[in-house]
């Protein structure tokens, strides 16, 4: 519960253009936030002594679970230490009458310690100008910093003795900057006022810094953070799988993803970091002649044709793609999936094959070459591969990233970018993010991906999976 007063209209001292304005801004924002609010605006002595002793009896009665908050927006002084908040009607010749005259802030904390609840939260927007300058005793500026009984948090305007803003709009940068992070989901009052802190400082470009001293034993938030969605197992893996695919960066491995999880959360997601991945990678050679342009942007309903002829993944589904599309963003994927679904069909049996602009002219050779199993006994990054793929066989995975590739990867592929060019140039490939893509094969979604094309064939990609098994040793 909340007692918020705001006073402006002062009957013997300057009146000040903000504290009712404030005193509404806050009254909405906390009764937004679920408090019960009650507002005094520009009340006098008598009408400010019975809305705090009410409050404290409201306090008392809703028990020790309660959270109690008190917001004052006016004239606020301070005489030998203690601080004091000017009703509307305060007339006062003389410090010793102040006691008479105002309204003392530790009484309003007596009030709520009394209360002997959890948590207690008081805002002073009250160090303004001093209207009393000329009598004695009462020519400090600001407010005296005040003990804050326990579990209570204490915030004012500027740092003890300062002198606060009343601002040039309708509300002062202050009650403005503690209304905007008081709304903030999830965050503790400690960094609410922090960023407070920050923003005022920055706004009076250093003129004006809020101050707070707390004595809280309990956490508190405004507004609690809504709760994170629980996910499955099968999301979790997912959310893992593309985590670390989005890390490498590596045009292969996202691929590799889109194939497995086409449907999934993080899909388009991989789509539009494969089409800046590959352009990069396409205008790295600025000087080439036969260099590529960037891929285009999606045209509408481009992106939703090509999600379908993955999730149909058939030829006939990608080639529909293509005649609609013949230079669309998602083209050369779809060409490569074509390469390599004709090539798992006509050249290889257990669906292994190469693939590639010169594909079907090594066609019989690969199917006995991949009949083999590449796996045999444990794979090690530095171990050799027994396999009947002669491009690669005795050779060890550190070895085989470093060949050069037989045929372009993507077909139409400039002959600049991938002849006499190792793999791992133009995949950034080295041990870590090949353990990556080896994990990336065990996972159930990626099985496809074994059966797809590679210039080393399905040899290649089943010892990395065995190598990944073993914990990429």
């Amino acid at each position: 519960m909340a007692l918020i007063i705001g006073n402006s209209s002062y009957t013997s001292v300057s009146g000040l253009d903000n504290p009712v304005h404030d005193a509404q801004l806050m009254a909405k924002t906390l009764e937004k936030l679920g408090f019960s609010v009650s507002v005094q605006i520009d009340v006098g002595q008598v009408a400010m002594k019975r809305a705090i002793a009410s409050f404290g009896r409201d306090l008392r009665a809703a028990g020790s679970e309660a959270t109690g908050l008190f917001y004052y927006a006016g004239h606020g002084v301070q005489s030998f230490g203690n601080n004091y908040l000017l009703p509307v009607d305060a007339d006062l010749a003389d410090a010793a009458d102040l006691d008479l005259m105002a309204v003392e802030a530790q009484s309003v904390l007596r009030q709520m310690a009394s209360a002997r609840n959890r948590t207690n939260l008081v805002i002073l927007d009250a160090c303004r100008n001093n209207p009393f300058e000329d009598i004695a005793d009462l020519n400090e500026s600001g407010l005296a910093e005040m003990k804050a009984p326990t579990g209570t948090f204490l915030a004012y305007a500027t740092a003890p003795g300062g002198v606060a803003l009343d601002g040039l709009g309708e509300n002062s940068p202050f009650t403005a900057a503690v209304a905007q992070q008081i709304s903030v989901p999830g965050q503790p009052v400690e960094q609410a006022f922090k960023e407070v802190r920050k923003a005022v400082i920055k706004q009076s470009q250093g003129q004006q810094t809020p101050w707070d001293t707390s004595s809280l034993v309990s956490d508190f938030v405004f507004l609690t953070a809504p709760e994170e969605p629980q996910l499955s197992a099968a999301e979790i893996e997912e959310l893992q799988v593309w985590r670390s695919v989005q890390a490498t960066r590596d045009p292969v491995q996202l691929l590799l993803f889109l194939r497995g999880y086409s449907d999934g959360r993080y899909a388009e997601e991989a789509r539009i970091l494969l089409a800046e991945v590959m352009e990069e990678e396409l205008t790295g050679n600025q000087a080439s002649p036969e260099a590529k342009k960037p891929a285009p942007p999606p045209k509408p309903g481009e992106t939703s044709m090509f999600d379908a002829a993955q999730r149909e993944g058939t030829s006939a589904a990608y080639e529909a793609y293509l005649q609609s599309y013949p230079e669309g963003t998602y083209a050369e994927m779809a060409l490569s999936e074509i390469m390599a679904l004709q090539t798992n069909s006509s050249t290889d049996p257990i669906g292994e094959g190469h693939g590639g602009a010169e594909g079907g002219d090594r066609g019989e050779a690969e199917v006995a070459l991949n009949e083999r199993p590449a796996e045999v006994g444990p794979i090690t990054f530095v171990s050799p591969i027994d396999t009947e793929l002669a491009a690669i066989n005795g050779l060890s995975l550190s070895e085989i990233v470093e060949l050069s590739p037989e045929f372009p990867p993507i077909e139409g592929l400039p002959d600049s970018y991938w002849k006499d060019q190792a793999c791992s140039n133009c995949h950034q490939w080295n041990r870590e993010r090949l353990c990556t893509q080896g994990n990336t094969y065990l996972s159930l979604n990626m099985q496809r991906s074994l059966s797809k094309q590679h210039p080393f064939g399905g040899a290649l990609k089943r010892s990395l999976k065995a190598w990944a098994a073993g914990g990429c040793q």
